[in-house]
């Protein structure tokens, strides 16, 4: 019986010693979590295009670094998330694009010619 009444005592001591705490915090606005990793912007990276499969949806790319995905230049193929970023793309074309990995592929989400 003693130990129960010590346990609610410090448990009530502990909601009193919150209280100012949860006072004092605004209630009237959501908190701003940021965006998910998801939604992030992802950094651009520079590459020289090698090939283009337009059937696959796939291009070699020579890159630099890939700072999102801390990958170091090299020559990769990726997958386009819409073929349609492939259409105006040629090898030789000096490119700047966007990268995730989802689930070990590399999948390119952005693609622009750099002139």
């Amino acid at each position: 019986m003693k130990k129960i009444i010590q346990l609610i005592t410090a448990a009530g001591l502990s909601l009193a010693m919150l209280s100012p705490a949860i006072a004092q915090m605004d209630h009237s606005k959501p908190m701003d979590h940021g965006k998910p990793a998801s939604q992030q912007e992802m950094p651009m990276t520079d590459g020289e295009v090698r090939r283009v499969d337009q059937e696959t949806g796939k291009i070699t790319i020579k890159h630099g670094e890939i700072k999102n995905l801390d990958m170091p230049p090299m020559t990769m193929v990726f997958t386009a998330t819409d073929k349609s970023l492939l259409s105006n793309v040629n090898a030789g074309d000096k490119v700047q694009f966007t990268v995730k990995n989802e689930k070990g592929q590399m999948l390119i989400t952005s693609l622009k010619v750099v002139k």
